[in-house]
C-alpha cells in the first residue's frame, strides 16, 4: 500500500510503489492468506510507519486514546494527527512527516511564541505555530510552501503564508483524516 512516506516523490512517476506494487525479493509476488492477527498487526505497523513513531510511543498514545471519552480508534487518530511534526507537515511547511520531525527538532518553529523542539508535542485548539525569523529563508521550507497548492490544507487547520503562521482551529475528526486506515483493527489488536 502506498504510504506517502517520501513527500512529493509519492505524487510523481518516481514513486516506487507505482513502479512495482509488490514487496522486493524472490518471493515478493507470492500472495498468502493472512490471519486475523496478521491483518491487525499489519494495520498497526502501517499506522506506525505513516506517522513515523516507535512502538513505545504508539503504545503510550493508544493508552491515552483509550482513557479519553469517545471512540478509542477515532481518539487515537486524532492524537496522532495533532502531534507537532504531523501538524507542521499538514500545514505545508515541510514535504514529509520525517522532514517535519527534523525541522521541529532543529528549533525552526515556535508554538504560541515559545520555542518547542519536541516532535511529539500535542497541539491544542487555538495554538499558533510560527516559523522562526531565521528559518524563513530556508530553501526546503519555501519549496514546500509553494507545493501546498497541490496538497491542500485540512479543514481543522488554517495557514497564513505571508506571516509564516498556522493555527489549529479545531480538533480533527474521522472525516478529516483521509488516510486509508482501519483503526478498529488496531483497537482489536490491543484489546487482546
Amino acid at each position: 500500500m502506498k504510504l506517502f512516506l517520501k513527500g512529493d516523490r509519492c505524487f510523481s512517476d518516481k514513486c516506487s510503489y507505482d513502479r512495482r506494487g509488490y514487496p522486493p525479493g524472490q518471493h515478493g509476488q507470492r500472495r498468502s492468506k493472512q490471519s486475523d492477527y496478521g491483518m491487525q498487526l499489519r494495520e498497526k505497523q502501517k499506522v506506525r510507519r505513516i506517522y513515523g513513531i516507535s512502538e513505545k510511543q504508539f503504545r503510550i498514545t493508544f493508552s491515552r486514546a483509550d482513557r479519553l471519552k469517545g471512540i478509542t480508534g477515532t481518539n487515537l487518530l486524532s492524537l496522532l494527527e495533532t502531534r507537532m511534526d504531523n501538524t507542521v507537515f499538514r500545514l505545508g511547511f515541510v514535504n514529509s512527516r520525517n522532514q517535519g520531525r527534523h525541522f521541529v527538532r532543529h528549533n525552526h518553529f515556535t508554538v504560541n511564541g515559545k520555542k518547542v523542539n519536541i516532535p511529539s508535542y500535542q497541539m491544542k485548539k487555538g495554538d499558533v505555530i510560527e516559523l522562526r525569523e531565521k528559518s524563513r529563508t530556508v530553501q526546503a521550507i519555501s519549496d514546500s510552501l509553494d507545493a501546498i497548492v497541490r496538497r491542500g490544507v485540512p479543514a481543522w487547520l488554517e495557514i497564513n503564508k505571508d506571516n509564516f503562521q498556522g493555527k489549529i482551529v479545531g480538533i480533527p475528526t474521522r472525516e478529516d483524516i483521509t488516510l486509508p486506515i482501519q483503526e478498529q483493527l488496531i483497537v482489536e489488536l490491543y484489546s487482546k
